[in-house]
């Protein structure tokens, strides 16, 4: 779509944006949300969490199918590889997503767009595919365009909530005018160090959870309100890992005591909740407060205990990178894939630009259905959740 065109399809709904937001964001403020409770696009199509649609179960499906409807595929260069569109077609894919060397023009995106989309309506079990990149704002930005203040800046601007509607507004209008239906942001790090990890690129609103809360709220509202899906991570918390500290680059354990833990970095958790965030995407590194032996996106302590029974969400979580160093000790993708989903990880984010991982993933998933290494009402319950999201994003 034409950037004109966009935004003048964008302006009338810009100050309900802002008002969504403002709402959202007051009822945020209330108070975390009873575990159980039913958040926006939360829990299992037609019922309340835990109530199991039979037509959802999967028990005479195919297993292999039932596995890629978990997965989020990558590939490399421009145009979606055959592989690709074929594992699409075959309903063996929960969604894609785009980096920077993916596009090359708006109608290059435009054009790959359409091929990936088709490849969904030609599925035996046609859904909208989940089209997801990450459009922090300032420098991690994957699609020229909106948001341009980074989550630092936005915190310190004269009006910072104006600002985070206004950031999500604008990145609403830039992935919804490409295509896509899923944001990965806003980050909800609470940094404690300046120039550490987190607050190196400007990625966190602030040192204060109750503002994190408040602007990644807002961010996530207005996002929503124009019909793309927020994603708040990186569950429970980057904000203490020091400058070196990246989980893609090797393990990192945050030694947080877990009353600091619980009142800072999970705090705007409870905010992002409330106002109906639509995806939580959890952190590799360990939290020994919480579980000292495995990373949070592996962890059923950290995935069930804390995010959903704790904090009571019961939307779609998501892993960060499965081809993070950070999980070397846990082998290829095949055993980090069935790591992650036994700890309750919803959809894997097979990121490496390598359809072979994805492909790896679904067999893992896949086998461990089958051998009852993964307990299938629980991953019938997750592809669920992921199919529920995709039909309400088509």
């Amino acid at each position: 779509m034409p950037l004109l065109t966009l935004e003048a399809w964008m302006a009338p709904l810009r100050r309900l944006a802002q008002l969504t937001s403002v709402l959202l964001v007051a009822a945020a403020a209330l108070g975390p949300v009873p575990a159980g409770s039913v958040t926006r696009g939360g829990g299992l199509p037609g019922g309340h969490p835990g109530e199991r649609n039979p037509a959802m179960t999967g028990g005479h499906q195919d297993s292999r199918q039932l596995a890629g409807r978990r997965i989020v595929l990558s590939y490399p260069g421009p145009t979606p590889p055959p592989g690709v569109l074929r594992a699409i077609r075959e309903g063996r894919a929960a969604g894609v997503i785009l980096f920077g060397e993916n596009i090359t023009s708006p109608e290059q995106l435009a054009d790959a767009v359409a091929k990936l989309k088709q490849a969904a309506a030609d599925a035996p079990q046609a859904r909208p595919l989940l089209l997801m990149t990450d459009q922090e704002g300032g420098k991690v930005r994957r699609l020229p365009g909106a948001p341009e203040l980074s989550a630092r800046r936005t915190g310190s601007a004269p009006d910072p909530l104006a600002a985070a509607v206004d950031s999500g507004t604008g990145a609403a209008g830039t992935l919804a005018g490409a295509g896509l239906n899923v944001n990965l942001a806003p980050v909800l790090d609470v940094y404690d160090t300046p120039g550490n990890f987190i607050d190196r690129y400007e990625r966190s609103y602030g040192q204060d959870p109750g503002r994190v809360g408040e602007l990644g709220s807002a961010f996530l509202a207005s996002q929503q309100s124009l019909g793309v899906a927020a994603t708040a991570k990186h569950f429970p918390g980057l904000g203490a890992a020091a400058r070196d500290e990246n989980t893609d680059a090797r393990p990192v354990t945050l030694p947080v005591p877990l009353d600091r833990l619980r009142s800072r970095d999970e705090a705007p958790y409870r905010a992002a909740i409330a106002a109906g965030v639509r995806l939580v995407m959890a952190s590799w590194a360990v939290y020994p407060a919480l579980d000292p032996d495995r990373p949070a996106g592996m962890s059923p302590a950290v995935i069930q205990g804390e995010l959903r029974e704790r904090l009571g969400f019961d939307g779609v979580t998501v892993t960060d990178a499965l081809e993070a160093d950070a999980l070397t000790p846990y082998g290829p993708a095949g055993p980090r894939a069935v790591a992650a989903a036994a700890a309750g990880m919803d959809l894997i984010l097979c990121s490496a630009r390598d359809p072979q991982q994805g492909e790896d993933a679904t067999t893992a998933l896949s086998a461990a259905l089958d051998s009852g290494g993964l307990d299938r009402d629980a991953f019938a319950d997750a592809v669920a959740r992921v199919d529920a999201l995709r039909e309400d994003l088509g």
